[in-house]
């Protein structure tokens, strides 16, 4: 047996992929890889009991592959939550690509890659997401028509980050009714961590409300760019323990866990970053024990799945702009049943979108 050759002994010291934290009971993984173009990605399809699984794809320089996997994993899941506590019958699923979106990505790669989603047959349908552009959307249009966000020229519904950041926004202040009596953002500190399409949006309704906004970013040019346009103040260092009434995280995930939770003085967690919770369970619960109302991730960012659901279904944007507001009240149902229950309103609003899919799974079964 050569050295290239695995033991069966050492066989354990692999984790599967079955073995992931992340894995949910995901119905199918799919890894594309195209020599040619370069291109490495993962579609991770969750559950497609509600319908066709649709998340968006995307592009990111991962530490390595293990990563991608897992962060496709908790994207995917979340993505069926999104849609089944927002009432669209759509599952779950999503996309990355590995790689630096601005280095990296070429037509023909982002051409390859459509062509995979294609050979799916409409299981999965894809959408832009962080690296990932309404450009990007159209060409893969060219190859299959399972994709979402293209262009408004071509018959879509563009981008979705604006509608993405009402959605945020109807969220915070539901969360800031349900924990100041009010949901007058006015004279409000927030912070708004990430401040890309969605972020500079929010930060857009926050300003003109009359919030004391402050931002932050890995981006400086971004940072000066925004502090000049809207006049935000920039923080630096600890972010985490700033003198805030709000937190917006609306970068990557996990920025919500065991080194940072303990620093938060914000009484308002509300942002558009997936997977905030670095662990749902326990640091739900740190959240609810130090009184800080949590508006759920997966509840108040869904305003972008509303809004390219209409490619589906057929309704317009005055339509989609409708279904986001909603989300205001339906994150104040999600504080009055955690309240009520006595658990976290990450569980609360988890339990609602297991029971909308539970149903139909009844329902299907009969």
């Amino acid at each position: 047996m050569t050295s290239e050759i695995l033991r069966t002994s050492e066989l354990h010291k692999i984790d599967p992929v079955f073995g992931q934290l992340s894995f949910d009971n995901h119905e199918q993984i799919v890894f594309c890889n195209d020599k040619d173009t370069g291109l490495k990605a993962i579609i991770g399809i969750h559950n497609t009991v509600l319908g066709p699984a649709l998340g968006g794809t995307r592009m990111w320089k991962y530490a390595n592959e293990w990563e991608a996997l897992n962060d496709v994993l908790r994207l995917s899941r979340g993505m069926t939550y999104k849609s089944a506590i927002s009432g669209l019958n759509l599952g779950g699923g999503k996309a990355v690509i590995i790689g630096d979106s601005k280095v990296d990505k070429t037509p023909e790669m982002i051409t390859r890659f459509g062509q995979f989603v294609d050979s799916l047959s409409g299981k999965y349908i894809t959408a832009e997401d962080v690296g990932t552009t309404t450009e990007d959307m159209d060409r893969i249009h060219l190859v299959t028509k399972h994709v979402t966000g293209i262009s408004e020229s071509l018959g879509g519904s563009g981008n979705p980050s604006p509608v993405t950041a009402y959605g945020v926004y109807m969220g915070m202040k539901a969360a800031a009714k349900y924990q100041f009596g009010s949901d007058v953002l006015e004279g409000k500190k927030i912070l708004v961590q990430g401040v890309g399409h969605v972020g500079e949006t929010l930060v857009d309704y926050l300003t003109k409300e009359g919030a004391l906004v402050q931002i932050a970013d890995i981006n400086e040019a971004r940072l000066q760019q925004l502090e000049a346009k809207y006049g935000a103040k920039i923080i630096g260092g600890d972010i985490y323990s700033a003198d805030v009434d709000i937190y917006a995280p609306c970068a990557l995930g996990a920025t919500i866990n065991d080194d940072t939770i303990n620093k938060i003085r914000a009484k308002v967690i509300a942002g558009a970053a997936n997977n905030q919770l670095a662990n749902e369970k326990i640091h739900g619960q740190i959240l609810k024990d130090k009184g800080i109302a949590y508006a759920p991730d997966f509840l108040i960012n869904a305003g972008g799945i509303i809004n390219v659901y209409a490619e589906i279904v057929g309704y317009d944007k005055a339509e989609a702009m409708r279904r986001t507001e909603n989300i205001y009240n339906t994150t104040l149902e999600i504080f009055s049943f955690a309240e009520e229950k006595g658990i976290t309103t990450h569980q609360a609003a988890l339990s609602i979108a297991e029971k909308r899919i539970e149903d139909r799974k009844k329902e299907n079964a009969k």
